[in-house]
């Protein structure tokens, strides 16, 4: 039950104001900021970074979202998940206005890393209280629909931020991406004003799991600089071996922290309800594969010379499928329950995957493909996208509407940061290092130019390691989703 600020309770019902102006918040994370996966080689020249560099401010969004969203998502059931929504907008609006401004040289790295880390700290409060929203104030089919708009905002936004930067990038500048990301935000604070406050039912004294978070923070961070700098430091230095030694002894500290709290962090009991289980583990994998539009991007870029709008182009069917599809996947939630669409969804972006893999082939021959494979991609993202998200608030008690939601969608985040940061890191390292893969030229014949070998069996291989995050994700709702559709209590 929601409830105003003096516990009684809230007869209000969402709209279309309210609504849109969700979607609007979400769109600041997955449209504006996620333009970096295109953009990510002007801005690097415009700067003057490294690549090592340049990945990490690609992944520290993502990281930082998913380090703090059940945090935010916590808090915003305690204290109002508008207050928190609003909180997000504010730190969305500094952390754009931080990255535009950003100037080449030696400051470059401090004001592009922090402008990425509040971009980060913005979707960690506006995701999980979004949701929270839309599970309080819309019920059954309404509900259904508000999740198939809000998932527009939120994968459909990621399908359009490389086909947007690219646009933005070549005729204005990326700095006027972020520019426009505050006007964005601005507005949804207007369309969002006024609600009544959201909070859940207050269940004794909170106490807060800081040997938790503080545990987690530092294995993911951890974990990051791992993947984004084993190959610039050497995967078998003492700082890599150490950092990998931390992680492991963190996560373990972590997870026998949690298992002890009475208030942890991360609520393990959620994670007993199959349903809600699966749609989480298979949201982390299936997020895991954003690593594609990095890595395909950027082999037509380095190895084909395509211009940020020229590649961003070829995504045009990934952005219009996954909003054409987004409500055919809430229709077969409808129609099938979760399970089976949640399977289809990530078949067919396994498929789009393959199609966007034969680096070997001609420019015009691998644009055509590719042209095909985004807008597979799309359609698989679609289908999976409202049955999973269903699928797990509808598993969430009414008082952990927020953090439940903040772990489903610290999925997401977390996903995205690894699988990016591991994508770029393949694909890094086996490209700067083209006598490791040079045995794929005998195996595979590369048509065309072969001065650009190596950028293309590095994205051979990088693309591999996505198809198989799509195949541990169709594994996990196998073994924890149940089939058909879930009887009413």
């Amino acid at each position: 039950m929601s409830t105003m600020a003096t516990g009684s309770p809230v007869p209000y019902q969402g709209n279309d104001r309210l609504l849109i102006g969700l979607i609007m918040g979400v769109l600041t994370f997955w449209l504006f900021a996620q333009t970096t996966l295109n953009v990510a080689p002007d801005m690097q020249r415009d700067l003057g970074l490294d690549a090592s560099m340049m990945n990490i401010a690609v992944a520290i969004t993502a990281l930082f979202s998913g380090m703090f969203i059940v945090v935010t998502g916590g808090l915003a059931d305690r204290i109002g998940r508008i207050r928190i929504m609003q909180v997000g907008l504010v730190l969305s609006m500094a952390g754009s206005l931080l990255i535009g401004l950003t100037p080449s040289g030696e400051l470059a790295t401090p004001f592009l890393l922090s402008g990425r880390a509040l971009q980060g700290l913005s979707a960690a409060c506006i995701m999980p209280a979004s949701l929270a929203l839309v599970k309080t104030y819309w019920d059954g089919a309404a509900r259904q629909r508000a999740i198939s708009l809000w998932a527009i905002g939120s994968w459909g936004g990621s399908g359009l931020c490389s086909l947007f930067g690219g646009l933005v990038a070549q005729n204005f500048g990326w700095r006027y991406i972020f520019f426009a990301s505050i006007v964005v935000a601005m507005v949804s604070l207007l369309l969002i004003k006024g609600t009544p406050e959201s909070k859940a039912d207050p269940q004794g004294r909170h106490q807060f799991d800081l040997a938790g978070m503080l545990t987690f923070m530092a294995a993911m961070v951890a974990l990051q600089i791992l993947v984004t700098q084993g190959n610039k430091l050497g995967w078998t230095s003492p700082i890599i071996l150490g950092l990998a030694g931390l992680a492991l002894v963190l996560g373990t500290l972590f997870f026998r922290i949690e298992s002890r709290a009475a208030q942890g962090f991360i609520d393990f009991k959620l994670f007993r309800n199959p349903t809600y289980a699966g749609a989480t583990i298979s949201n982390f994998l299936l997020n895991s594969v954003a690593g594609t539009l990095l890595v395909s991007l950027q082999l037509v870029q380095r190895g084909g010379n395509l211009s940020a709008q020229q590649a961003g182009a070829l995504t045009l069917g990934y952005a219009v499928a996954i909003i054409a599809f987004i409500r055919v996947g809430e229709k077969l939630l409808q129609r099938f329950g979760s399970r089976k669409p949640m399977i289809w969804g990530c078949l067919i972006t396994g498929l789009a995957i393959l199609l966007l893999s034969p680096a070997n082939l001609l420019l015009e021959d691998y644009k055509a493909m590719a042209m095909i494979g985004y807008t597979l991609f799309g359609i698989g993202l679609a289908f999976y996208a409202t049955p999973s998200t269903d699928a797990a608030l509808s598993a969430l008690p009414a008082a952990q509407a927020g953090s439940g939601a903040g772990i489903y969608k610290m999925a997401s985040s977390l996903g995205a940061a690894f699988g990016i940061a591991i994508s770029a890191a393949i694909f890094t390292a086996l490209s700067a290092n083209p006598d490791s893969i040079s045995w794929m030229a005998g195996v595979i014949t590369f048509a065309g130019r072969q001065d650009n070998l190596a950028v293309r069996e590095a994205a051979i291989i990088a693309l591999m390691f996505n198809v198989f995050m799509v195949l541990a994700a169709i594994l996990s709702i196998m073994l924890t989703v149940p089939k058909g559709i879930p009887k009413k209590a």
